[in-house]
């Protein structure tokens, strides 16, 4: 029986080739069986690909059975099931509603009884990830380098000079799987055997026969390793099934956080040293947390940004994670305002990231240049911080950090919105990432009010802290008072006072006053409905705003002169009263 499926490059991000053989070989029965399948459609996203094999135990009469049914219901229903659900739920679901199936057979069949039992090894490529299930004695192997790995443990024990299975399907009510993962590269192979193949021939013979993976179709392949073994005197059934990485779909956070996290952290470094293909040319910033170098890329004569962690945090899992994540978000998001991260060409050796060189100043050092500057040299700015906020938002993320440290202006005048570290993305649970949401992001002086009440962030809680940005810019203060760094909560929103932009500089107009207010909104739900909203009314005069301003009471207008004149007022009444009193 042989098996061969090579995807079209353009069926799907993921793309995989399966080839395979079976036969009985010298017995009357093939009690082995094999299927692999990667969907052409979405599934292959959510799902990935999926290929078994099973031996059935040849004491057994129907042992063919067990097998064949293993595999083919393995690969229908893990396809079957959600796909909100993991890997590791899915394949756990499908594997025990098989094992108690051919459980209930072995018990109904009082004249033969344990008939039908069988090893079953299956993997799940979802992904950049290898996700390896297994029980009995066929093995999983992978192939990278040119080195062979044994992927799995034979669950065997030797009595009386004869070798028993310790575990198989349908053997025990309360089945125990084998369960591991491998992060793959494309190139990788990966086979799966029974015992009529591995127990003759060597690794040093397998690695030699995969070998030729690399010009043969992977079915030519499986057929030449089962002929070889029947060669050296296998005398059971014989089945290799072989999976082929064409080609891989970009990593999840998770992956890349797997990966990235277990790489050692590079020392300080000067000018003049090298990283893996980098040569340091100038060291922008050295501090606490980390350390930033303009570098040039050997190979190509690129310039980059490289980014390193500090050794004062490589046993801080938070601090890590926000690490991995600048990385990763900067690969998501292609946009001109927002700054990139590449992969390098290749191999890391040390935990670090690629970003483009930005020559410029950042925003905190344009307001130091720029005090009260003309509202014409800030809307160009905000304008393009919209534009890449909006890319955030059709990522499902949000920055959560904005401030005017992370804003750069390059000598062109383009704004670069940078630091991922706190970015929130959509489905982060499924990541499986270990940063706290319950504590509040950004800045304090710049974050959202709903984070200090403990609620989760949308595209307002950036436009908040962007609102905020605009309104230091035109006024040189903060629309608010400032907040304790130790602040971590607050009751409710009206423990927050804005203070109107007009009263720090008059020649505002009114309806920028209104823009202004609207977006800074302490409740979320009273601030602009989209950034596009916001950005049409900080450029373009809204009379509606202007009046909403001009209607308001005096209380509302000027509170401060309020409470002056109120003050004034009773200070003129007791000094009325004193005088009375005296006289």
């Amino acid at each position: 029986m042989t098996a061969q499926q090579r995807p079209q490059a353009s069926s799907a991000e993921l793309l995989v080739s399966f080839g395979g053989y079976s036969t009985a070989g010298q017995k009357p029965v093939n009690q082995d069986a094999f299927a692999a399948h990667l969907p052409m459609n979405s599934s292959a996203r959510f799902k990935g690909a999926a290929a078994a094999i099973a031996d059935g135990v040849s004491s057994c009469e129907n042992s063919h059975i067990a097998s064949q049914t293993s595999v083919t219901s393995f690969i229908e229903d893990y396809f079957s099931t959600p796909e909100s659900w993991s890997v590791k739920q899915s394949v756990s679901r499908v594997v025990t509603g098989l094992n108690n199936w051919l459980y209930q057979q072995n018990s109904t069949s009082a004249a033969n009884r344990d008939s039908m039992l069988t090893t079953f090894s299956a993997l799940i490529i979802k992904s950049n990830t290898l996700y390896a299930f297994h029980v009995g004695d066929s093995r999983i192997w992978h192939f990278h380098n040119q080195q062979l790995e044994q992927l799995t443990t034979d669950h065997n024990r030797i009595e009386g000079g004869k070798n028993y299975l310790s575990r198989a399907l349908g053997a025990d009510r309360h089945l125990e799987v084998d369960y591991s993962q491998q992060e793959l590269v494309v190139g990788d192979l990966l086979m799966l055997s029974t015992d009529g193949v591995h127990e003759f021939l060597t690794v040093s013979e397998l690695k030699s026969l995969l070998t030729s993976a690399a010009t043969d179709n992977l079915e030519t392949v499986a057929q030449t390793i089962v002929e070889h073994a029947l060669a050296k005197g296998s005398d059971d059934n014989l089945t290799v099934l072989l999976v082929g990485i064409d080609h891989l779909p970009a990593e999840t956070l998770d992956e890349n956080h797997r990966k990235l996290t277990r790489l050692p952290i590079p020392p300080v470094m000067s000018v003049g040293n090298r990283i893996d293909d980098y040569e340091v040319l100038d060291i922008i910033f050295s501090g606490t947390r980390s350390h930033m170098y303009k570098v040039r890329e050997l190979s190509s004569g690129n310039i980059y940004t490289l980014k390193a962690p500090s050794v004062n945090f490589s046993d801080d899992p938070l601090y890590l994670d926000g690490f991995v994540r600048e990385e990763w978000v900067g690969q998501q998001i292609n946009h001109a305002n927002v700054m990139k991260t590449f992969a390098p060409a290749g191999e890391k050796r040390f935990l670090y990231y690629l970003g483009e060189y930005i020559e410029g100043i950042n925003l905190r050092q344009w307001m130091d240049d720029h005090p009260q500057p003309a509202p014409e040299l800030v809307r160009p700015i905000i304008q393009q911080a919209i534009k890449g906020l909006r890319a955030f938002q059709r990522q499902g993320m949000v920055h959560q950090d904005l401030k005017p440290e992370n804003i750069m202006l390059n000598r062109d005048g383009q704004i670069k919105i940078l630091d991922f570290g706190t970015v929130l993305i959509a489905g982060v649970n499924e990541l499986g990432s270990p940063l706290d949401k319950s504590v509040p992001q950004g800045s304090v002086n710049y974050i959202a009010p709903e984070y200090l009440m403990g609620q989760k962030g949308s595209f307002r809680s950036d436009l908040f802290s962007l609102a905020v940005i605009s309104y230091e810019m035109l006024t040189g203060t903060l629309p608010f008072k400032e907040q304790s760094v130790k602040q971590v909560s607050i009751d409710s929103f009206s423990d927050l006072s804005y203070r109107p932009a007009r009263h720090q500089r008059k020649d505002l107009p009114l309806w920028m006053e209104g823009c202004l207010k609207k977006a800074l909104q302490p409740n979320p739900i009273h601030r602009y409905q989209a950034l596009s909203e916001f950005i049409q009314d900080f450029t373009t005069p809204n009379q509606v705003l202007a009046e909403a301003i001009n209607r308001q009471p005096l209380i509302k207008k000027n509170p401060v002169m309020v409470w002056q004149v109120f003050c004034l007022l009773l200070l003129i009444s007791n000094l009325i009263l004193l005088y009375l009193y005296t006289h």
